[in-house]
């Protein structure tokens, strides 16, 4: 086993994925063709939302949502600071200012309280919107959080990337999937290698808004309309042809491609048993750690389990005694509000001080579904003897 390398994360492939991709190749349609529509009826049944619009990648999914739902430069939204930059990246692509409130230090999800208590801060319609990170796998309590948003006028983008399948229990008693649409506006996913599904970039926008579906299928390719019954200009006679198209906004060229789209719905196939597959692992390890020092993640029911994070004290020792041994762990993440680009908006260290007692302690150790029992036992042996 030393010689043999174990990431935090990584894609599996197999043959059907491979022969999935192989049949596009070979057909007519490399991009823009019936494979993309075809991966996005079927995500958008897996999560149980009414529309998805697939895109190059999860990145791309946050700008055109926040263009979407008209972020500009006078535009001010709420974001945790455990989190992927990207998350408040894509309010400053539209020139927006972002906010960061503090996380629960128990389920290092966003703190609704914390958000509350600066919503309740400012005057009524200063904030625009609220992005809630699923993270690790853990789900927020989106019922919780769209009820503030209304209460205060602001739309949710869920940031969902870390839960595709996971959900949370309404009050009603009932499972709500991540990206359902029934309480955020717009929820993006990620199809990068380390995620549950991967197509080696990619990314999906879900909602259950015909208004927000029609305007990111526009900004998706460049703010370009082919369909006759959307055109703006009134057309002359010698323009009637098949070849005629407006752009009525300024896009982008964020389209996914149909072999991508072909590996990720041979991988949404597997989706359900994979996710079955770190729930065992995330148990085990569970199990392992119960009586020693090291503290395990909250688990909500839930959970899908993107990553297994524990807190040691001595992160760093633990780390490079790891990657002695081929187990290549990672921190998530560093706090976006201490990123030198963010610091200049006057975020500082001691801001948010339970984010940063995480950070300081947090290890995210292998979890992904191919982790064999071998080599998980193998991950566990090397930590406790640490």
């Amino acid at each position: 086993m030393n010689n043999k390398t174990i990431p935090y994360g990584k894609q599996t492939i197999t043959d059907a994925d491979i022969e999935a991709m192989v049949t596009v190749l070979k057909s007519d349609f490399l991009t823009q063709g019936p494979t993309i529509a075809e991966f996005e009826t079927k995500f958008a049944e897996y999560v149980g939302a009414k529309y998805a619009v697939a895109l190059s990648n999860g990145t791309a999914a946050l700008h055109l949502c926040a263009m979407a739902l008209n972020v500009t430069e006078n535009s001010k939204v709420i974001t945790t600071p455990i989190t992927f930059a990207a998350s408040a990246n894509c309010v400053r692509y539209c020139g927006g200012e972002v906010y960061f409130a503090d996380i629960d230090p128990d389920t290092f999800l966003l703190d609704i309280h914390k958000v509350r208590a600066l919503l309740e801060k400012h005057p009524k319609g200063y904030f625009q919107g609220i992005i809630p990170v699923d993270f690790a796998g853990n789900t927020v309590d989106l019922e919780a959080f769209r009820k503030l948003a209304d209460e205060f006028g602001c739309w949710i983008i869920e940031d969902a990337c870390h839960a595709p399948g996971g959900y949370f229990i309404d009050s009603k008693n009932i499972q709500q999937k991540c990206g359902n649409g029934n309480f955020a506006d717009l929820a993006i996913f990620s199809f990068h290698p380390v995620k549950h599904i991967a197509t080696g970039e990619g990314g999906m926008i879900t909602t259950n808004n015909k208004e927000l579906y029609d305007k990111l299928m526009l900004l998706r390719t460049h703010g370009i309309t082919k369909d006759a019954n959307k055109f703006k200009n009134k057309i002359s006679e010698v323009e009637q042809g098949g070849w005629y198209y407006e752009m009525q906004e300024l896009g982008y060229n964020y389209r996914l491609t149909d072999f991508q789209a072909a590996l990720g719905i041979s991988q949404l196939t597997r989706a359900n048993e994979n996710l079955q597959r770190r729930k065992t692992l995330a148990k085990q390890y569970d199990n392992a750690f119960a009586n020693s020092p090291i503290i395990t993640p909250i688990s909500f029911e839930g959970n899908a389990y993107h990553l297994y994070v524990i807190q040691v004290e001595n992160r760093l020792g633990l780390y490079e005694h790891l990657r002695k041994n081929n187990i290549f762990a990672q921190v998530h993440y560093v706090p976006t509000h201490l990123m030198p680009y963010y610091q200049q908006f006057g975020h500082k260290k001691g801001d948010f001080p339970h984010a940063e007692n995480y950070y300081s302690k947090c290890l995210s150790i292998p979890m992904y579904h191919s982790l064999s029992d071998e080599e998980q036992a193998y991950v566990v042996d090397c930590i406790l003897k640490f």
